[in-house]
C-alpha cells in the first residue's frame, strides 16, 4: 500500500477489505474448529460489535479521565469472580497478557536469590514459557500422566528455592484433561509458593456445566492454595477478541501485578496491564456479551458444546480415537492408522473448506489433530467432513517428505538465509506460506524436529510470511 495523497473513498476502501478477508477462514458456522467461538446468535454478536464501537476511541490508559472504563471492569471482573471463586482481579486483553500478569505478579511477591522458577506441566500453555522469557524467569516442565493430567507427586519434586510459581490447568488446551489442581495448590501452598489455575479456556464453560449437574472438580479460586486464576472471555465467554480477566485472591497480590513509573517529568504513568494506551472497546464488547447472554444462556451453550464433544468422540471414524477423557468441548484426535496421517487430514478438510487444528508430537504425546466444539457447532456436519476428508487422506497417503530433508534442515544454519530464501525453501517441497494449503508437509517435517528446531523452524517461516 501507498499511502495517497487525498483519502480514498470509504466505499473503495471497504471494498478492498472485504476482498481481503475473502481468503480468510470464516468466523460463523462451526466449520473452523479453533480459534474463533460462535454462539449462532446473531443479535449477540451484532450487540457487542455496537458495544465494540462505542468505546472504540476510549483510552484504557487513564481510568481518571474515563470512568466508564473503571465501572465497566468492575462489572466483568466482578461477573467473572462471582463464579470463580471470589478475588479481585484485572480485565486483559486475552490468556497471554492475563498469564504474563500472573506470573509478574507471583515474581514480584517472591523474591528470591538466582533466576526465578515456575514449574508447571508440560501440557501447559505456551504463554507461560513466553512470560519467563520475556521476565527473566526459568520454566521448568514436568511430564504428565497417561492421561494428559499433571502428577502431583512430580510438581512437588520440581519444587526449589528458586520456584515462584506452580502451575496447573483446568483444563490443558491440547487434550482437555483437568489437572489435580486441589493437590497441585495444597503442595504449592505447603512451600509456600503461589498457585496459578489457568483456566483461560475452561474458566467460562466449566461453573455453566457444573450448574446443569456434570461432575466438574474444584478448580477455581475457592480451592485453598489456588492464589490466582485466568479466565477468558474471548473464548467460552464468546465476546469478541481482546477480552480476558486475571484473577488474585488477595489484593496485595494483584497490586504486583501493577507496573507504575516516575523517572520521567511527563505525565504519571501507573498500568494494570501490560498495554499502556488500549481501546476499551474489546471491555465494552465482554461487558455487552455477557449481560446479553446471561447465566441460562451460558448454561445452555456449555451443555450443547459439550454433547456435540461427546457425540464427535463416540462418532469418530475407523482409525482415529481420542486422546485422553476430556472435560470440556475440546477434542484432540489421533490415528491408529499409520496409512492415515493427521497432517494430511487437516489439508484435506481444508480443501473442503473446513478448519481442523494439526497438533505436533510431543513427548510421547502423539500428533493429532484438536476441535474447538463451540454452542454452534453440528457434530453430524463435523462428522461426515472428517469421514470425507479422512478417505481422501487414506487415498493420498502420508505427505511425501524427501528423503534427507529433515537431517538436511536440522542442520541448516539459518542466520544465514533471508527471508526470501527460505520462502523459496518451503516453496521447493510444496508449501503454501500463506497457510493455504501444502501444510502437510510442513507438519511432517516440524514433527520430525526437536522443539528448539521447531521453534527456530516457526520463527523464521512467520518471517518469511509478513516479509
Amino acid at each position: 500500500m501507498t499511502l495517497p495523497e487525498d483519502g480514498r473513498p470509504a466505499a473503495e476502501l471497504l471494498d478492498r477489505l472485504a476482498a481481503l478477508r475473502a481468503a480468510d477462514l470464516p468466523v460463523r458456522g462451526g466449520k473452523v474448529t479453533a480459534y474463533v467461538y460462535d454462539t449462532g446468535r446473531d443479535a449477540v454478536h451484532d450487540l457487542a460489535a455496537t458495544a465494540y464501537g462505542e468505546m472504540l476511541e476510549v483510552n484504557c490508559l487513564d481510568p481518571t479521565a474515563f470512568p466508564s472504563i473503571v465501572a465497566l471492569e468492575r462489572e466483568v471482573v466482578g461477573a467473572v469472580a462471582a463464579e470463580l471463586g471470589g478475588g479481585t482481579g484485572v480485565f486483559t486483553s486475552g490468556g497471554t497478557e492475563s498469564i504474563m500478569l500472573a506470573v509478574k505478579a507471583a515474581r514480584d511477591a517472591r523474591p528470591v536469590a538466582g533466576r526465578p522458577q515456575i514449574v508447571l506441566p508440560t501440557t501447559a500453555h505456551p504463554a507461560f514459557h513466553k512470560a519467563a522469557h520475556y521476565l527473566g524467569m526459568e520454566a521448568v516442565p514436568v511430564d504428565v500422566d497417561a492421561g494428559f493430567r499433571a502428577v502431583p507427586a512430580s510438581i512437588a519434586a520440581a519444587l526449589t528455592p528458586r520456584t515462584v510459581l506452580v502451575v496447573a490447568s483446568a483444563p490443558s488446551y491440547p487434550q482437555g484433561a483437568m489437572d489435580p489442581i486441589p493437590e497441585i495448590a495444597a503442595i504449592a501452598s505447603a512451600a509456600g509458593v503461589p498457585c496459578h489455575v489457568d483456566a483461560c479456556v475452561g474458566g467460562w464453560v466449566l461453573p455453566w456445566l457444573r450448574d446443569a449437574g456434570r461432575d466438574v472438580p474444584p478448580f477455581d479460586l475457592s480451592v485453598p492454595g489456588v492464589t490466582s486464576l485466568s479466565c477468558d472471555l474471548h473464548k467460552y465467554g464468546y465476546a469478541p477478541k481482546g477480552a480476558s480477566v486475571v484473577l488474585f485472591a488477595d489484593p496485595a497480590l494483584r497490586r504486583r501485578a501493577y507496573f507504575a513509573s516516575a523517572e520521567w517529568p511527563g505525565y504519571t504513568v501507573i498500568n494494570s496491564g501490560v498495554q499502556s494506551s488500549k481501546s476499551a472497546g474489546p471491555l465494552g464488547a465482554a461487558w455487552a456479551t455477557l449481560g446479553a447472554v446471561g447465566a441460562a444462556g451460558y448454561r445452555d451453550l456449555a451443555v450443547r458444546a459439550m454433547d456435540s464433544a461427546e457425540r464427535l468422540i463416540a462418532g469418530l471414524p475407523d482409525g482415529l480415537r481420542v486422546l485422553g477423557d476430556p472435560v470440556v468441548p475440546l477434542v484432540a484426535v489421533a490415528s491408529d492408522d499409520p496409512a492415515l496421517d493427521v497432517f494430511a487430514l487437516a489439508d484435506e478438510a481444508r480443501a473442503r473448506g473446513w478448519f481442523f487444528q494439526p497438533q505436533l508430537s510431543y513427548r510421547g504425546i502423539p500428533a493429532n489433530l484438536h476441535f474447538t466444539i463451540t454452542g454452534v457447532s453440528d457434530t453430524g456436519a463435523l462428522l461426515g467432513a472428517l469421514a470425507d476428508a479422512a478417505k481422501a487422506a487414506r487415498a493420498a497417503g502420508p505427505p511425501a517428505v524427501p528423503d534427507g530433508l529433515v537431517d538436511a534442515i536440522a542442520a541448516l544454519d539459518l542466520d544465514t538465509i533471508d527471508d526470501a530464501g527460505f520462502a523459496e525453501l518451503l516453496a521447493s517441497v510444496g508449501a503454501d506460506p500463506s497457510g493455504g494449503g501444502g501444510m502437510a508437509i510442513v507438519n511432517a517435517v516440524l514433527d520430525a524436529l526437536p522443539p528448539a528446531t521447531r521453534e527456530g523452524l516457526l520463527i523464521r517461516f512467520l518471517s518469511a510470511l509478513y516479509a
